[in-house]
């Protein structure tokens, strides 16, 4: 049998049996989405590089932990989130300002030229509005939306209840089209 047609759990069996080098195939099918969440959430490259580095390890030295009663990827999406948030607490505690709250989200100044609101690439254009969110708010969207998660995966992912993860989805789409509408953007989405 070929290693690429493998499933995670074979893989993931393969891997505890000593053969390392097969979790380059779950690195290779997993690592373009963290990273996208991880930018999304942490709002820069190089740390988003630097912490899904570590959530590999992470995953890696606890495969043998992983109950296989839910997919690799909502397990390893845990992780990456989990990963983020320390990250930023982190980085929060270190300078202070660097995250705006919540609420001094409606006080931002737009960053954005209308050049990029006529920009014809209208996904772009609201990958980089997602970015104004605060990261559990960013992290809900590019999870629904973006990799087309259940509310149910989010909230294994979060650690949090269904009911919550529907709560900041509607708050997320909430704060993201007050963003849009205080920009005067709402009719280049729409």
């Amino acid at each position: 049998m070929e290693m690429k047609s493998l499933n995670d759990i074979e893989i993931i069996d393969s891997v505890i049996k000593g053969n390392s080098s097969d979790y380059a195939l779950l690195i290779n099918k997993y690592k373009n989405k963290a990273f996208s969440m991880l930018v999304r959430m942490l709002k820069n490259q190089m740390d988003a590089e630097e912490v899904l580095q570590d959530c590999f390890i992470k995953a890696y030295n606890s495969l043998e932990n992983f109950k296989k009663q839910s997919k690799f990827s909502t397990w390893f999406y845990r992780i990456v989130y989990n990963t983020a948030l320390t990250k930023l607490y982190a980085t929060k505690r270190k300078i202070e300002n660097e995250m705006a709250s919540i609420d001094d989200l409606f006080f931002l100044e737009s960053e954005y030229t209308t050049d990029l609101a006529e920009q014809k690439d209208t996904s772009l254009f609201i990958k980089s509005m997602i970015e104004k969110l605060p990261a559990n708010y960013s992290a809900v969207i590019n999870l629904f939306y973006l990799e087309n998660m259940s509310c149910e995966e989010i909230s294994e992912i979060m650690e949090s209840s269904v009911t919550n993860v529907k709560v900041m989805l509607h708050r997320s789409r909430n704060m993201l089209r007050t963003i849009l509408e205080k920009n005067n953007y709402v009719e280049e989405i729409l």
